[in-house]
């Protein structure tokens, strides 16, 4: 009963289980695949892997690796997901707790239960099920696995070829075919980039025009400017304009490769990491398009009224937000059909206390070192040493989080689990700081 139910063996999955362990908390962790890893293990058997074969990290080694577990300093400062997956399996090593997690094993369902939660769970090889009550729960199945389609989809017919970039692993299926990737984010850029390399055609078509980092800038990893005095300590005005400066003398102006020019600032959207693009752009190898407007049977209409011969269409059009073992009329903070979610600091459901989020954000930098903050302060949740505030003042501040995000970001479905990384770490640390439990709540 005073166990905690850990869900996922990802990356933040992993993060709690060790936070745990460290504080001496009892706790069960349940992997539906043979291995950890969650996203970062290419090929996963848990099937919701979204990894492809030739995935690099975008966000640099110093800024993604966990603060208990610094990465080896031979790795290059942008590994592979292969070196992740390694990287992560030495961490459950160094830690000692792998014997702890149940590997093959589903979680099917999290139901209200007196005092806590019944997580029922199945034996992927058995089909056995099991029901354990838990006073605490640590959702962390992570949300890149349920892939989303263009909503509302768009009118008329294709003959070729449809699939979501979730299921691409390997630009061979595209040789000596006309190829359209649709979007402007990372998974986009690289599947474009990597398409343009065999197939006879490859076309980017994309919504709104983006904003495209490199991966160095002045030598040195470009998110190592975030974490600079200047990222600290100035202003957000200040940080946008210093970095819209440096790319402007690094790259010039995106239109000059033919896309479309940015109508929101550059720290107004999730940033797209790309060294190649520009350089496959500039080679003539990708042809960008506007939105699609209609498919037309072996092509496709685009906004502008041109139309393309099309073999592949590949969407790469994010995914939704979903929780298959949580009853979406029960849970309601976390199922909405928009991605958007009702959470305390993004972790905490004020209407059902025990139940944890993990790694629910997409900041600008790494999820890993966040999902170890956010564990932290759990596990002060959990252990009795944290507290929470009310449940209205919990509530307003989702209210002003929200706002905060309109106001910031473009509207789309991809920013709203936004977070800043520096201004969210401060922002729990503040929480643990603040809500301390002793004779009184100070």
């Amino acid at each position: 009963m005073d166990r905690v139910c850990v869900i996922g063996a990802g990356s933040s999955g992993i993060a709690a289980c060790q936070v745990l362990g460290a504080r001496g908390i009892e706790f069960d962790c349940y992997e539906t695949g043979s291995e950890i890893g969650g996203n970062w293990r290419y090929l996963n058997d848990n099937g919701m892997s979204s990894a492809y074969r030739s995935l690099h990290i975008n966000t640099s080694r110093q800024m993604m690796e966990f603060k208990s577990f610094p990465m080896p300093s031979h790795l290059p400062a942008y590994p592979s997901h292969f070196q992740i997956a390694e990287y992560f399996d030495d961490f459950v090593k160094h830690h000692g707790f792998r014997d702890r997690i149940r590997f093959r094993t589903e979680v099917t369902s999290v139901a209200v239960a007196p005092g806590g939660y019944l997580v029922t769970t199945r034996d992927r090889d058995t089909g056995a099920e099991t029901a354990l009550t838990y006073r605490s729960v640590i959702v962390a199945n992570g949300h890149h696995w349920s892939p989303r389609m263009p909503e509302p989809a768009f009118p008329g017919s294709f003959d070729g070829e449809e699939m979501h970039a979730h299921f691409y692993k390997t630009p061979e299926r595209f040789a000596g075919k006309k190829v359209l990737v649709l979007g402007i984010g990372n998974s986009a850029c690289d599947i474009a980039v990597e398409s343009s390399r065999v197939s006879a055609r490859t076309f980017l078509a994309m919504r709104r025009g983006a904003h495209i980092m490199p991966k160095y800038l002045f030598g040195m990893p470009t998110d190592h400017l975030t974490t600079s005095p200047l990222a600290r300590f100035a202003p957000g005005w200040l940080q946008a304009l210093s970095l819209g400066l440096m790319l402007r003398l690094a790259r010039g102006k995106v239109s000059d490769y033919g896309l479309p020019e940015p109508s929101h600032g550059i720290l107004g959207a999730h940033p797209t990491v790309s060294d190649d693009l520009l350089t496959r752009l500039g080679h003539g190898d990708i042809t960008v398009k506007p939105n699609v407007e209609r498919l037309d049977g072996s092509g496709v209409v685009f906004a502008d009224g041109s139309r393309e011969d099309v073999d592949v269409i590949v969407y790469c059009t994010g995914y939704r937000v979903e929780f298959p073992f949580l009853d979406p009329t029960e849970f309601t903070a976390v199922s909405s059909p928009d991605n958007e979610v009702s959470l305390y600091r993004r972790v905490v459901d004020p209407a059902h206390p025990g139940l944890y989020f993990l790694g629910l954000i997409q900041p600008l930098g790494a999820i890993m070192p966040l999902a170890e903050a956010q564990a932290e302060w759990v596990a002060d949740l959990v252990s009795g040493r944290g507290a929470l505030p009310p449940v209205p003042e919990m509530k307003a501040e989702i209210t002003t989080y929200r706002e905060r995000l309109r106001r910031k970001y473009v509207k789309s479905k991809r920013h709203t689990l936004e977070v800043d990384f520096l201004g969210y770490q401060r922002e729990l640390l503040r929480e643990r700081r603040t809500w301390v439990r002793s004779d009184r709540v100070v």
